[in-house]
């Protein structure tokens, strides 16, 4: 403790006496001086946040150092339009995306970057929906269907010509043996004209 009373204030560097004293990471500060730097809200021992000798609310201190982006917000469902010039903090323009010109990645990049195009619409097939085929990857719903009557397939009930799939009984209409015989069901006659 230096002559001439006390030690000096953290923030106004004037003489602090003990009755008006508050001790903060070994620094002295008068009740009064004890605000956080940025909204000058009063600060009490589990409110404050301590950075670089600075003293700050939880709240100021987070949003100036703390983590940044998507997950870190003030709460469920807030979005927060601060973009903490208020603090301080100056934003970088983000380079711009420069897609890749690489027409035949690797198998690396297919299996992690890229993914399989359905035959059937053209979009992609994600693990979660795919179902191989003809070998083809397609989406289990709405596109595994049978090209001629759009009965919905399995692995297992599916057959397939030149690419396309079709249902067991389709694919025996128009690719089986034809002729005396090979009808439909047990004594079937079809009609021709």
């Amino acid at each position: 403790m230096p002559l001439g009373g006390g030690n000096k204030c953290g923030r106004c560097q004037k003489t602090v006496y003990f009755a008006e004293e508050v001790l903060c990471d070994g620094q002295s500060f008068h009740k009064s001086c004890f605000l956080c730097m940025v909204c000058r809200k009063s600060l009490d021992s589990t409110s404050v946040a301590v950075h670089n000798e600075e003293i700050y609310c939880k709240s100021c201190h987070g949003k100036k150092y703390g983590p940044k982006g998507y997950g870190y917000g003030q709460g469920a469902g807030t979005l927060s339009m601060d973009t903490g010039e208020s603090l301080g903090i100056k934003h970088e323009e983000p380079a711009s995306h420069r897609p890749t010109t690489n027409a035949n990645p690797s198998k690396l990049a297919q299996k992690f970057g890229g993914s399989e195009k359905c035959p059937r619409c053209g979009k992609a097939v994600y693990a979660a929906e795919k179902v191989i085929g003809a070998g083809s990857a397609w989406h289990k719903t709405g596109c595994f269907t049978c090209a001629t009557c759009g009965k919905s397939l399995e692995s297992t009930t599916q057959a397939d010509k030149d690419g396309e799939i079709y249902c067991k009984g389709c694919y025996g209409k128009h690719f089986g043996p034809k002729g005396f015989g090979y009808g439909i069901g047990a004594g079937a006659l079809a009609h021709t004209e």
